[in-house]
């Protein structure tokens, strides 16, 4: 007899691949003055992208201004004023949490957790220190630490992406180095963040053509008086080239300025005239001071709207930093139970969410 055909195999089902955590975001930003463009630009616009990407967690950054602002009332004023400008300019606390840091005390209990696993030599190796010692200038102990305070910033709200600048990878290095040691110690209680990078097309020149930084004095700042931004932009340094030259655009650091602000038109235009030749700086000086007037304008009327409320921005930030604590509890308890500081809980330290 002829064998019966053997029934066909299972398929084999695929084996379930755990599913990747959730996008959350997190930033934060010093209040060591008031907004400029490479602020905005560098760094605030890509925020406001992001909120609708997933969760995200933005916070102005007062424990970190200590380093450098040792006035109280300026420091109190400057906070004030960031989250009025981040509202203003599109961050919506609807979509985002907004909050100061030093309301969430869990991220300093927090931080020391993460000093106890941090070598000495890893801190020596990062740039701001290495900077300053470099220059013989005196480096507090709120300088040397300030990367394990960033860290804990970032893992204390579970954050799997963090926006940053090139000059800021290291500081999510150091985040995902104590991360690991502690989960290696520990178990599996912190998620290790990845960093966004910000575009190179979002680096910012300023008035003289270098980087815009405070440090350097070449601001333009976001809500300036106009008459005040028209002035120091009709200041802005330029070469000595004859006015028939053809010049080229990818060059020339005002028409750097002038592409951020001017409508995608426009700013074709604009650089046909450089390749062209036959004009002078000053009328693209002029075109610049329109276009970032126009580029800003409901940014501006948003503002006063909200500085003639100041008890909504505080509303706002209370909020925020409501739920901020409450991310940030549970992830200091799942920490604090995991290395043996929670009394009465169970051995199981509790771990990250999957």
């Amino acid at each position: 007899m002829t064998p019966e055909p053997a029934p066909p195999a299972a398929a084999k089902q695929p084996a379930t691949e755990k599913a990747p955590p959730p996008t959350r975001v997190l930033s934060g930003i010093q209040p060591t003055g008031r907004f400029h463009w490479g602020n905005y630009f560098g760094a605030i616009r890509q925020y406001i992208e992001l909120q609708t990407a997933g969760e995200a967690y933005y916070f102005i950054a007062d424990l970190h201004a200590l380093t450098t602002v040792r006035e109280p009332a300026r420091l109190r004023s400057l906070v004030h004023a960031a989250a009025v400008d981040l509202v203003a300019l599109g961050l919506d606390p609807a979509r985002a949490t907004l909050f100061v840091q030093s309301d969430v005390p869990e991220v300093t209990e927090l931080t020391w957790l993460l000093m106890t696993v941090c070598p000495m030599g890893l801190l020596e190796r990062c740039h701001a220190y290495k900077d300053k010692k470099s220059r013989g200038l005196a480096a507090d102990a709120g300088l040397f630490t300030y990367p394990v305070l960033m860290s804990a910033d970032i893992l204390a709200y579970d954050a799997t992406v963090v926006p940053v600048g090139e000059d800021q990878v290291q500081h999510i290095e150091v985040c995902r180095d104590l991360a690991g040691t502690f989960n290696h110690l520990y178990g599996e209680v912190f998620t290790l963040p990845k960093p966004r990078l910000v575009e190179s097309g979002a680096r910012v020149p300023g008035t003289d053509g270098q980087k815009m930084s405070k440090s350097y004095e070449n601001t333009i700042d976001v809500f300036e008086d106009l008459a005040a931004q028209k002035k120091k932009i009709m200041r802005i340094t330029t070469d000595s080239r004859p006015l028939e030259e053809p010049k080229n655009p990818d060059d020339d650091h005002l028409f750097a300025l002038y592409a951020l602000v001017a409508p995608e038109a426009d700013r074709l235009r604009m650089a046909e005239l450089y390749r062209r030749g036959g004009f002078g700086y000053g009328e693209v000086k002029k075109a610049l001071v329109e276009a970032a007037a126009n580029f800003f304008a409901a940014a501006r009327g948003r503002r006063a709207e909200l500085e003639a409320d100041p008890a909504r921005i505080e509303a706002i930030l209370a909020d925020g930093a409501a739920r901020a604590r409450r991310q940030a509890g549970a992830v200091l308890a799942r920490a604090k139970a995991a290395c043996g500081l929670s009394r009465g809980v169970a051995a199981a330290a509790p771990r990250r969410p999957a």
